[in-house]
């Protein structure tokens, strides 16, 4: 059996799923713009827990989102997977945020999959994957141009998901562009990712592991 906390707080979706061999049993989830996972990571973790009737022992392995996203949701959702991994002395196991976002598309009719999280001005995180959840290109910080993803659009069907959906829309201007804008990371697409590698014994080391951040962290002065 694999009992597995799944944490997702790599964009403005704090979320929590406890799963068991795959499935989701519990999960806690909310999508708010002002980024309240510290005070909300936590409260989600024992809320999944106690609903299920499981305690902290009972938990196999703990499975975070490793990003690229936000400098600070990951450093919160890491930090709190660690933790609980020396705590529980349990493996850490991490998930590509663009992957399993890529996931809530998988069952559309498409020959693409392009998730995009919006990052600074005209710039996106992407990563390309086919129907199946293969991995096409690797993940990219990238400005988008009216030439971005051409050679997949000319191919067949692209399906666009995610924050960075809305700011390509007007540049992408092609027949087999879809777009969906609701979609946010979430741990419930996490669950299979990360019981998949509990059983192959994928596990990062807990001392050194970092998000994945993609981009060097920036602070900017507030106006006046």
């Amino acid at each position: 059996m694999g009992l597995i906390l799944n944490l997702e707080t790599a964009t403005t979706n704090c979320s929590v799923c406890l799963a068991k061999d795959g499935e989701v049993i519990a999960i806690r989830e909310n999508n708010t713009p002002n980024y309240s996972h510290a005070e909300q990571l936590h409260v989600f973790i024992d809320e999944c827990l106690s609903e299920t009737n499981y305690s902290p022992k009972d938990l196999d392995a703990i499975a975070v989102s490793k990003g690229p996203g936000s400098y600070t949701g990951l450093r919160i959702g890491v930090s709190a997977a660690k933790g609980l991994c020396f705590a529980l002395d349990i493996p850490l196991i991490s998930i590509a945020t663009l992957k399993s976002m890529a996931s809530q598309a998988s069952t559309t009719k498409s020959d693409y999959i392009i998730p995009v999280l919006d990052a600074r001005r005209m710039e996106v995180y992407s990563a390309v994957f086919d129907n199946h959840l293969n991995p096409i290109r690797e993940t990219l910080a990238e400005i988008i141009d009216e030439g971005s993803f051409k050679e997949y659009l000319l191919e067949g069907k692209v399906y666009f998901l995610g924050s960075g959906a809305a700011k390509i829309k007007d540049i992408l201007k092609n027949d087999n562009a879809e777009f969906i804008f609701e979609c946010v990371p979430s741990s419930r697409e996490m669950a299979k990712l990360s019981h998949d590698k509990y059983k192959s014994g994928e596990f990062e080391d807990v001392a050194y592991f970092e998000p994945y951040y993609l981009k060097d962290f920036m602070i900017t002065k507030k106006k006046g």
